[in-house]
Formats: structure tokens, C-alpha cells, sequence
């Protein structure tokens, strides 16, 4: 079996005015510099920014107006921090095409693996971009009415073998797997994603391990909700099912807090993993 490499981090910067998490949104040139520089200062590996909210219950924005509020983000990446590993967490391959003219190379961070966008396979596999597809049903608008399962694990296990062959069959070839906590998953769902992570674990084929997963459960509902807290107290429960996702088989954990995010992370590698 492959050596297991230390899990990454990746950062959250929300570009608009309505993520759920009002700490996360940097709105203006400045906002968004410092945000940049907090996260470089503590060492995210992966800096991803989103333009468009797909919090549950609201409706995606137009495409020209993700545009402008994703452009400040890619003129502070190129004027203060070119050397950052960034992905933009966008469904419209029309945004990745005018994303990479702008910055070059990316991940593509997708909610809809694909489906919300037809072209984007194809986007992604002519440009050669790395991918990060996430499970969900419905859209952001209308997916709390689809968290239907007879064992939400093992269909999510099954969608992702079928993502990967169709995407495999593209010439996609880097790719990380996200269960989509919170899209279209109650409670329960999400925690039995959580409690069995290990069981979407899907190898490659070709003795290199398995492919890549992305936990992003920073601060949501499935923690706070429950907890009867806010998004703005649920900083310790995060940073403690962070490290359960890690102990599961985790390999990149998307935070709103790199600096908690990064010691948990160096805790693991050191005494845990």
C-alpha cells in the first residue's frame, strides 16, 4: 500500500456577500489581501476561492455577476501571491475557461461533479486541471428536499465509482472526491458519512492508493444547528471532527481556520496516523 502523505489544507475565501459564515466573506480589494495574507502567514496549502453561495436554500447568482466578484480575488493571487496553490470552487466551465486565461493553472473545485454543467468535463480535461468533484443532489436552492436514502454511504460510494469512470474515460486524470456535507444530507446522513469515510475510500488500479477525499464540514449546520450555537462558536467542534475526519481517512480538510486546521493536522501526522 502507497504511503499515506501528510493531509492538506485548504482555505476558505468567500467572495461574496452571502456565505453562510460572516467571517469568510471578503468583499473588498482589502479585505480579501488580508485574508490572503492570514492564510499564507499560516500555511494553507490550497487557497479556494468562491464567488458564488451555494449555501442550502439560496439561488445561484447569474454567471456575470460571479465573474466580478471572483476577478479581485485573481488580481490580489496575481499581484501578491502568484506562487499560492489556488482552486475556485465554481460549477460553470465558462468560469474556468475565463479563469485559467486569466491566471493559468487551477483546481477546479465543482459542487455538481459535472452536472450542473454539461461542458465542464470537457473543460477540465482539455485544460488538464485537477478536479475536485463533490457529491450532491438537487440544487443549493432545493437540495434539503432530496436527502432520500436507504444507505446514504454506500450511494454515495456508488455515485462516485460512476463519476470516475466517466471522468476517467475524459482524461481527467487528477482527481479528489468531496461527499458534499450538508448538500442534500441531514444530520444523521452527514454523520454516517462522517463516522464511515473510510468506506469511500476507492482505489485507483494501479497500486498508487486511493483516490483523494475532501472534508468540508468547517463550521456548518450539521455542527452548530445540532449544537444549538452559531457558525461563529463552532470553531471547537469543528476542530474536533476535523481530526476524526483525518483519523477516517481524510486527505484534504477545507477550513475557514488554517491556523487550528494545520495544528490538528500536525498533531495527526506526528502521533496519530
Amino acid at each position: 500500500m502507497a504511503h499515506r502523505k501528510s493531509p492538506s489544507v485548504m482555505g476558505i475565501i468567500n467572495l461574496n456577500p452571502d456565505s453562510f459564515y460572516s467571517e469568510s466573506r471578503c468583499i473588498t480589494e482589502k479585505q480579501i489581501e488580508e485574508r490572503f495574507e492570514m492564510m499564507v502567514q499560516e500555511n494553507a496549502d490550497i487557497i479556494d476561492l468562491g464567488a458564488c453561495s451555494t449555501r442550502p436554500g439560496l439561488k445561484s447568482i447569474p454567471e456575470d455577476l460571479e465573474w466580478e466578484y471572483l476577478k479581485p480575488g485573481l488580481k490580489v493571487l496575481m499581484k501578491r501571491h502568484p506562487e499560492c496553490t489556488v482552486s475556485i470552487d465554481t460549477f460553470r466551465s465558462s468560469i474556468v475557461e475565463r479563469a485559467y486565461d486569466f491566471i493559468g493553472d487551477f483546481i477546479v473545485n465543482d459542487i455538481s461533479a459535472g452536472e450542473d454543467d454539461t461542458e465542464m468535463l470537457d473543460m477540465v480535461s482539455k485544460l488538464a486541471l485537477p478536479y475536485i468533484a463533490m457529491h450532491k443532489k438537487g440544487t443549493p436552492e432545493n437540495m434539503q428536499d432530496y436527502c432520500q436514502y436507504d444507505d446514504v454511504v454506500n450511494e454515495v460510494h456508488d455515485y462516485f465509482v460512476n463519476f470516475l469512470n466517466k471522468a476517467l474515460d475524459k482524461g481527467i486524470k487528477d482527481i479528489t472526491l468531496d461527499p458534499g456535507f450538508g448538500f442534500a444530507k441531514d444530520t444523521f446522513q452527514n454523520y454516517q458519512l462522517l463516522k464511515r469515510l473510510d468506506e469511500l475510500k476507492i482505489e485507483r488500479g494501479d497500486s498508487t492508493g486511493s483516490w483523494p477525499i475532501l472534508v468540508g464540514i468547517s463550521r456548518k449546520s450539521m455542527i452548530h444547528r445540532f449544537l444549538g450555537i452559531t457558525p461563529e462558536e463552532s470553531l471547537p467542534a469543528t476542530t474536533a471532527l476535523n481530526l476524526q475526519a483525518l483519523i477516517k481517512g481524510a486527505d484534504i480538510l477545507r477550513v475557514h481556520d488554517v491556523k487550528e486546521a494545520r495544528q490538528i493536522v500536525k498533531i495527526f501526522t506526528n502521533f496519530i496516523a
